[in-house]
């Protein structure tokens, strides 16, 4: 089996057993609110700062999970930005059916707006810092110096990452034609509270180190 198809393998198995977390909500709120392309930045965002761990973990980062003191403060720090994301997409305020029916064209943010956001939503998230970085380490000691197999293995992994992440933003972006003000309201509350929710219990566990 080629080594990029191994990658690929853990890629998919990544997409399935992890791809519910913070950053799908995000995905889905964002695919369903602003469309398409809005949520493919944000996608890039997070694949730009999966590729960054990856790459710090190579260059020998994995040192930062042998003192539990560092565990503990990523956990708090990222849990209390996932809290900051929740409330405030808790709160926003979909504007979609009013502008339509008024013909005002809503204001969108920069498009690096939602790249930083999915980037450091992504970085807040310290169980994907101890996935990759255990990956690293686990790849690294089987395929040693080889440059090129780590190459191929990760950018296999990550090409599919991204891959799935697309897939699901262009998934939820066909509903917003169908989508009602109420129910666009209600994905940004369910988003806002999966992200807090998620937050908390990443602040309680880093503490209690359970």
């Amino acid at each position: 089996m080629s080594v990029f198809l191994e990658g690929t393998i853990l890629g998919f198995s990544l997409a399935l057993l992890f791809g519910f977390g913070p950053a799908f909500f995000a995905l889905i709120q964002t695919g369903i609110h602003r469309g398409f392309w809005p949520g493919l930045l944000l996608a890039t965002g997070i694949f730009i700062n999966d590729v960054l761990i990856v790459l710090i973990s190579l260059f020998g980062a994995t040192s930062i999970l042998h003192e539990p003191a560092h565990y503990q403060t990523m956990g708090i720090v990222g849990g209390g930005l996932l809290i900051v994301f929740g409330i405030l997409t808790y709160k926003h305020k979909t504007q979609l059916k009013e502008a339509e029916d008024q013909n005002i064209e809503i204001k969108s943010p920069h498009p690096l707006i939602y790249v930083g956001k999915g980037f450091l939503l992504n970085a807040a998230n310290p169980f994907v810092w101890i996935f990759w970085i255990s990956i690293v380490m686990g790849i690294t000691s089987r395929y040693g110096t080889q440059k090129i197999d780590l190459f191929l293995f990760f950018a296999g992994t990550l090409t599919i990452v991204y891959s799935t992440d697309i897939i699901k933003t262009f998934a939820a972006s066909r509903f917003k034609n169908f989508a009602t003000n109420k129910f666009l309201i209600l994905i940004n509350k369910l988003a806002g509270i999966a992200l807090v929710v998620f937050g908390i219990f990443l602040i309680i566990r880093s503490i209690f180190q359970f």
